[in-house]
């Protein structure tokens, strides 16, 4: 054991004794509200006892929270309260009185299950609590308020003495906003404040990139720290504290970078973990962010690069995985791409898994499940539960503009160690947006069998053509065509996870042979 752990250990102990009643305020003083809105369709779920999130559903009923069992990230959320604003928005009298009785109940026996006491999940149910107090509490009892408000100021205990986090990703910023939001509505306890002032711009330069990009490299952490620190920006101005310098230029660098991650339909590109999210919250987000401005072309300290002509938006993973400790949602997707034409995806990684899908989750995280070259079967990265093991360490990338035309060349060594393998992608958009062509290239002190994946978004419609050397694509909009020299064609079955429940859909897959040419070339080019 470190000292630094040795003192949070003898911290926690001291924050764990006992709180004084009287020392408990009977309501906050400040009033907090969250910001962000609620799913009706989610609150009526809720209502009916059941907790549903990215693909996966719990029961969640007075009475049911001594079930320790399910995934820790389905666990995190249901002991996280954020989908208190799902019941608020229904705004009925039961949806208040469930919302009440799943806090009362909690008190009582939630805090069982070791997930409940995580800093990220204890700020979150802090800042939910508060965010809806005038939702379900202010109207309560005065015995159940009482009992709210003296384990709320317990848990905002633990978390201070808990600071700084331990997790190194984005989990460290909820925790924050949550101590943040006790100190705000809790003006009595302004120690609080300046602890997590204390340790707020450090994990700011630490997650924040130069370049906006969040330190996890997945579009769904990045909106999800950026609404992080939304909040805490709202919660100082609203207890008219000083916010650090740190935290403005934060927010200003991810919401400028986040219009990098989105595709004409306004969601974002389904990197590392990252499900479908709705336009009109991220749009939301941008406009409490309050940076408007053009998306940036590339991302060079995160390794995201958009290549955008005409109605088409070509966005390319060409960055070094996190590091370890930051890659929990990490995937083997790199120099994978996705392809949109106006408000119609074309070609996307598959997403992500459900939550609690074990059979899918290395499957969804895994190089094959990306649009982009596998060799051997064999994934870039190695994959480990909730990390990454073996991963590529030199990328090298390579941008040219003229004219409106773009050209991008990217390699990596994510294969060096199993094959002696480098992959090199180089992809062009022309001006117009409706001619993308690509080759794929392996360099290896012998030849190696290959597979080049095109996943398609379940709104297109494939057909392989006779001469089998290319494949129709249609949208709603128009045709396109993928052709392909240097490799067989061919349609595949492919799955969709991006949205919340697996569609079935189709990919191209250009297979290569062993003691066959290690260069491909091909082209995506509109119809008529």
């Amino acid at each position: 054991m470190t000292p630094g752990q040795a003192i949070r250990r003898v911290r926690l102990r001291l924050a764990r004794l006992p709180t004084l009643r009287m020392g408990v305020p009977d309501a906050p003083a400040v009033p907090v509200r969250d910001p962000w809105p609620g799913d009706p369709a989610r609150g009526a779920r809720l209502l009916k006892g059941e907790l549903s999130l990215a693909g996966a559903v719990r029961i969640l009923k007075p009475g049911g929270w001594a079930d320790t069992a399910g995934p820790p990230v389905m666990r995190a959320h249901a002991h996280g309260f954020a989908w208190m604003r799902d019941l608020r928005v229904i705004g009925t009298d039961a949806a208040r009185m469930r919302a009440r009785a799943l806090v009362g109940d909690w008190i009582a026996v939630g805090s069982s299950d070791p997930v409940a006491q995580r800093p990220d999940v204890a700020g979150s149910r802090i800042a939910a609590w508060l965010g809806h107090y005038d939702f379900f509490a202010a109207s309560a009892d005065d015995e159940f308020r009482q009992r709210m408000m003296w384990r709320l100021v317990q848990d905002a205990r633990i978390l201070s003495a808990a600071m700084p986090a331990e997790e190194q990703d984005g989990r460290a910023i909820t925790a924050l906003k949550g101590l943040i939001a006790a100190a705000i509505a809790l003006p009595e306890h302004a120690p609080f404040l300046h602890r997590a002032l204390r340790f707020l711009p450090q994990e700011i330069g630490r997650q924040i990139l130069p370049d906006g990009g969040h330190i996890e490299r997945s579009p769904a952490a990045h909106l999800a720290a950026l609404k992080d620190l939304i909040e805490i920006r709202a919660l100082l101005h609203v207890g008219a504290a000083v916010a650090p310098a740190a935290l403005g230029a934060a927010i200003d660098r991810l919401s400028l970078a986040l219009r990098s991650l989105r595709h004409g339909d306004g969601g974002l590109a389904l990197f590392n973990g990252t499900r479908d999210e709705p336009a009109t919250l991220i749009e939301l987000v941008l406009g409490q962010a309050g940076r408007a401005g053009r998306a940036p072309a590339a991302l060079p300290d995160t390794g995201f690069h958009r290549l955008q002509a005409g109605r088409t938006v070509l966005i390319v993973d060409a960055g070094t995985p996190p590091a370890p400790g930051q890659d929990r949602l990490s995937h083997a997707g790199t120099l994978s791409f996705e392809l949109s034409l106006g408000r119609e995806r074309l070609v996307v990684n598959c997403g992500a898994a459900p939550i609690g899908a074990t059979a899918w989750t290395d499957a969804a995280r895994a190089t094959a499940a990306h649009s982009t070259l596998t060799i051997a079967d064999t994934s870039s990265s190695e994959l480990k539960p909730g990390a990454l093991g073996r991963r590529p360490e030199k990328i090298g990338v390579e941008r040219q503009e003229a004219n409106g035309a773009h050209w991008l060349e990217a390699s990596h060594d994510g294969w060096k160690k199993p094959f002696g393998a480098i992959h090199r992608r180089r992809l062009y958009l022309a001006e117009s947006g409706e001619d993308i062509r690509g080759e794929d290239v392996i360099e290896a002190t012998s030849p190696q069998p290959f597979t080049i994946r095109f996943h398609l978004h379940p709104a297109v419609i494939a057909n392989l053509q006779q001469d089998g050397e290319a494949v129709l694509l249609r949208l709603p909009t128009g045709g396109w065509r993928l052709r392909a020299e240097g490799a067989k064609v061919s349609l595949e079955e492919s799955i969709y996870l991006g949205g919340p429940e697996p569609r079935r859909t189709e990919q191209v897959v250009l297979t290569g042979l062993q003691d066959g040419a290690q260069h491909v070339k091909w082209a995506i080019t509109k119809l008529g």
